[in-house]
């Protein structure tokens, strides 16, 4: 657990040289032990472990925010719930140029903003993690305000709200918008321009229907990462995905007035949308922008006669395809002389793992197994791995 005396002495020369010298080999089970005896020659048992700790948490933190995270400080809590980089980069959409950044944690969102330009207040509970914030923004160079208060108090100002409510207790996920802390419901006690709100992407858009305003779903290189809430009661509640690459955001909303489309079988390539436009109900959007088809009105899985090339979209060559029986399945791959099998699937019970202890595959070629519907009845396509 950090404290405030603990987050002054990580600052101290013989704490940097710790950390330094941490940083030099990953944290792992086989030396975490050895690492932490090692410490409590030098330092009290809850300075050790707050290095060790601080040390784990930077190596983590690489991933996402480069050579930086080794100035920056973190909780695992906090780390957890940080927003990605590149989300924070292309992924917000905010009007006004004064920012409250309330529940800020480390700081990740306000530093993305005032990086923008914006002029970022960031407000949290937890003395501890607004003190790294404001460590985590010098260490970028960036200039922002924070300071600790209740996003729950009151609030009015004219400018832009973004709320980031904590969606995890003890480690536990939460899933319900008034199980967040604080609850979604907080935000009626306040007056802003605009309020945005960070949701988790597994959320059930019917808790915050009475909200309105758009919901997007954002995805980094094909993984659905959050929802953003853009608050908005006096309009009809739109979705939109949002899909982020190295290259930048590429925006998809609702085509206006789509006729119905028929249902196809597996064609000559089965497709498979970003999860952010799964999320998001657009998958008969892209099926009609890249003249592919659904084969069941429930599954997100598409077909088209041409392999389609677009970034919302992986593609695999279908080889074959059958209505799903075991024996059959089983047969083909013995035909083919397949021993490699991956296994995807939608609307089917089956685990992969038990699927593959039934076809016991044998050979030397590969393939990709994806059960799952056509027109309601359960079907399995072979494809060729990608």
């Amino acid at each position: 657990m950090f404290t405030l005396d603990l987050l002054d002495f990580l600052q101290t020369a013989p704490a940097q040289a710790a950390l330094l010298d941490l940083a030099a080999e990953p944290i792992a089970e086989h030396n975490h032990l050895k690492r932490a005896e090692q410490l409590r020659r030098r330092f009290t048992p809850e300075q050790a472990s707050a290095l060790l700790e601080t040390a784990r948490l930077r190596q983590k933190a690489a991933l996402r925010y480069g050579e930086a995270a080794q100035r920056m400080f973190f909780t695992a809590d906090a780390l957890e719930q940080a927003s990605h980089p590149w989300i924070v980069q292309h992924g917000r959409s905010l009007r006004s140029d004064d920012v409250c950044d309330l529940c800020c944690g480390i700081g990740t969102d306000s530093i993305g903003l005032a990086q923008q330009g914006k002029r970022v207040v960031g407000i949290d509970l937890d003395p501890v993690r607004v003190a790294m914030a404001r460590l985590n923004a010098a260490a970028q160079g960036v200039s922002a305000e924070f300071r600790v208060g209740d996003a729950r108090d009151p609030l009015a100002t004219p400018g832009a709200i973004f709320f980031d409510p904590a969606r995890r207790s003890d480690g536990r996920r939460l899933y319900h918008v008034e199980q967040y802390q604080p609850p979604l419901s907080t935000l009626r006690r306040w007056q802003a321009a605009e309020v945005v709100v960070k949701l988790s992407p597994g959320v059930d858009l019917s808790e915050v229907a009475e909200y309105g305003g758009r919901v997007d779903f954002i995805s980094v290189q094909g993984e659905l990462k959050e929802a953003l809430l853009y608050v908005d009661p006096a309009q009809p509640q739109q979705r939109d995905a949002v899909l982020i690459t190295a290259a930048g955001a590429q925006r998809y909303t609702a085509l206006p007035l789509l006729p119905e489309r028929e249902l196809r079988p597996p064609l000559g390539w089965l497709i498979e949308p970003d999860p952010a436009i799964i999320r998001a109900g657009l998958v008969r959007d892209l099926a009609h922008l890249v003249d592919a088809y659904q084969m069941d009105e429930q599954i997100a899985y598409l077909t088209a006669e041409r392999p389609v090339a677009h970034p919302a979209l992986r593609s695999w060559r279908v080889q074959a395809w059958m209505p799903f029986h075991v024996k059959r399945l089983r047969a083909y791959l013995q035909a083919h002389h397949i021993g490699r099998v991956t296994v995807k699937k939608r609307a089917t019970p089956i685990t992969p793992e038990a699927l593959l202890a039934q076809l016991k595959p044998r050979g030397d070629h590969a393939c990709v197994i994806v059960l799952t519907r056509y027109r309601d009845d359960p079907i399995a396509i072979v494809c060729e791995e990608p």
